[in-house]
């Protein structure tokens, strides 16, 4: 298969309609469909069920949109690193979640910063919820700090760095605000935010709570009284004066770990978990109580 019918297949699974996968494509309808039904030919399976009123996939169409994503986010990555390693100025791009990492982001660049002459420059790319994995996934970040077990680390390297507890994020005046601890059925009933959906599932994951995308939205909408988030417990050198912090005790904890492709053959990368593996000793880094 070639990448183009790749990404003429990938468009129209996505849309589930061949004209908007045409001007999502920028190509004509007819070229489209003849494309269609030669990869399936070639590939000997019904990808698509086509009615005159809707479009379908069939379990093998199924199994190819999830490969062939795979495929075309690989090449691109594959693009972006070649191009990035052939640039005269050497960097590394570090993908986080904005707001999060506690104390260990900057203790990391202060740490690796301090290895010169061997360090290079350091760009922090800081992204919205759920987006850091991605961004590690399809070339456009180098090493990223995700956090287990709501990042997906199937297939990558990783290091562990440290683990901790969760709390309630609540609005000061909130009911609970003034508990010692609480349970996780303490908070039943509450409105828990929706989250985005990851690549592979693009719909947005189970919450009776707006959207959020971002923890600026997010501990908006906590001040608000919209909604309240179990968040980790480092979570509480960000928060605002008109937040408070309660742990949940049976809450499960969150492991932040440091992720980059495998095989890396990076010096610069080496280095950068060399620095981030001797920060993760407790004597080293110190979590937020």
């Amino acid at each position: 298969m070639e990448t183009r019918e790749l990404a003429y297949f990938v468009a129209v699974a996505e849309e589930l309609h061949f004209g908007r996968a045409a001007a999502r494509l920028g190509i004509a309808q007819p070229p489209l469909s003849r494309a269609i039904r030669q990869l399936e030919r070639r590939l000997g399976v019904t990808l698509l069920e086509r009615t005159s009123r809707s479009v379908a996939l069939t379990a093998a169409g199924e199994v190819l949109l999830r490969e062939g994503r795979a495929a075309l986010d690989a090449v691109a990555a594959a693009d972006r690193r070649t191009r990035r390693a052939g640039h005269p100025a050497a960097k590394l791009v570090l993908a986080t979640k904005s707001g999060a990492a506690g104390d260990l982001l900057p203790a990391l660049l202060s740490a690796y910063a301090a290895t010169a002459p061997a360090a290079v420059t350091i760009e922090v790319l800081l992204c919205g919820i759920g987006e850091q994995e991605r961004l590690l996934r399809d070339g456009r970040a180098d090493v990223a700090l995700l956090h287990l077990p709501f990042d997906d680390v199937t297939g990558l390297d990783v290091e562990e760095l440290h683990t901790e507890g969760q709390v309630a994020v609540l609005p000061a005046g909130h009911r609970l605000a003034g508990h010692t601890h609480l349970l996780t059925a303490d908070l039943a009933g509450e409105p828990f935010p929706t989250w985005p959906g990851s690549p592979a599932s693009p719909a947005p994951g189970p919450g009776p709570g707006p959207l959020v995308r971002d923890s600026t939205q997010l501990y908006q909408l906590i001040a608000l009284g919209m909604v309240v988030a179990t968040l980790p417990s480092s979570c509480r050198s960000q928060l605002r004066p008109d937040l408070v912090a309660v742990p949940v005790l049976d809450a499960p904890t969150v492991t932040t770990v440091i992720a980059w492709p495998p095989h890396s053959r990076s010096p610069a990368l080496a280095t950068l978990i060399r620095c981030a593996m001797d920060l993760s000793t407790p004597a080293a880094l110190t979590t937020p109580a």
